[in-house]
């Protein structure tokens, strides 16, 4: 692979768009079972917020060197308060809207002897009106960046996104998207979509090898108009489907802790590629080799530049 300056990574400024979260952490001992059910008693020692959903997207960015911004909508609550913390000190541009009948998606995971035992979620849908005002917002906002990135988590941030799409294509800005659900349908036009092999078979169904993966995944490219469907297989690396056929990379993983966010940092690695100036199957390499990176480490994790570089 060709090394990437730093200075044209930076160049990049991606927005992102969608569902953010706060990744809430409680790290203890587990020394006993409870007496009052079969579970394990957790003596919380420490914890931890890092961003989640979006917010991890857009710190992944950032970390790899290129500038992001960051479009999405909290309450008016602690949660949404720790977020709007938390990006402050990141290095994201933040543009929060708030709702007040809102409660900040929120993701309480209890660790244990290096074990997540239990996630509890925190969540309810945002109002439809301040999804529209942050439509205005970003209209205004679009032309300052070279790529667009939305992360769909299904929490309600994305009920606007064929527009958005719509509205970035128009000006020839890329846009990728990270698909939740049933129907793409609404993501007509984008650039690339980036399902794992679990959500890909949710939308065309299972397939009997190769051969009939292309089939299928070249199908839903050309109905959905994409530049290129990119499909991540865990364990099996990655398959670019594009114009120019199927490019298939290797899983570079040389050791698997934790897959939490790993399609944040794949998705984020291209989007920072795309925004200064590389082409798809150019950047694929190195949203690969960044995947392989991130999964080695634990909970919601980004990679530097210079990890990638190395």
């Amino acid at each position: 692979m060709k090394p990437i300056p730093l200075a044209q990574l930076q160049r990049g400024h991606v927005l992102v768009v969608g569902d953010v979260m706060l990744d809430r952490y409680w790290y203890g001992s587990v020394d006993r079972i409870s007496p009052e059910a079969p579970v394990p008693v957790v003596h919380v020692q420490r914890e931890e917020d890092r961003l989640g959903g979006c917010g991890n997207v857009a710190f992944n960015l950032v970390s790899l060197g290129a500038q992001a911004s960051l479009l999405s909508v909290v309450g008016q609550d602690a949660a949404g308060q720790r977020l709007a913390q938390l990006l402050a000190h990141s290095g994201i541009t933040a543009e929060l809207g708030h709702d007040p009948s809102l409660s900040t998606t929120m993701k309480l995971r209890i660790i244990g002897r290096q074990q997540q035992l239990l996630r509890a979620d925190f969540e309810n849908l945002p109002d439809h009106e301040v999804l529209a005002s942050l439509s205005q917002r970003y209209t205004e906002l679009l032309p300052s960046h070279q790529a667009v990135l939305f992360s769909d988590y299904g929490k309600g941030g994305l009920t606007h996104v064929a527009d958005m799409i719509g509205l970035a294509r128009a000006q020839g800005t890329p846009v990728l998207i990270d698909p939740k659900g049933h129907d793409y349908s609404r993501y007509v036009g984008a650039t690339v979509i980036t399902p794992n092999r679990a959500e890909l078979r949710e939308v065309v169904g299972p397939w009997r090898g190769e051969e009939h993966l292309e089939r299928l995944a070249q199908g839903l490219r050309r109905e959905l108009r994409l530049q290129g469907l990119l499909v991540t297989r865990s364990e099996e690396g990655m398959t670019l489907f594009d114009d120019a056929g199927a490019m298939h990379v290797g899983a570079q993983a040389l050791e698997v802790f934790d897959v939490t966010g790993a399609g944040d940092t794949v998705i984020a690695t291209l989007a920072a590629l795309l925004g200064s100036g590389l082409s798809l199957r150019e950047a694929l390499p190195w949203a690969n080799k960044a995947g392989g990176i991130v999964v080695g480490k634990f909970g919601t994790a980004s990679v530097s530049w210079a990890e990638l570089a190395a």
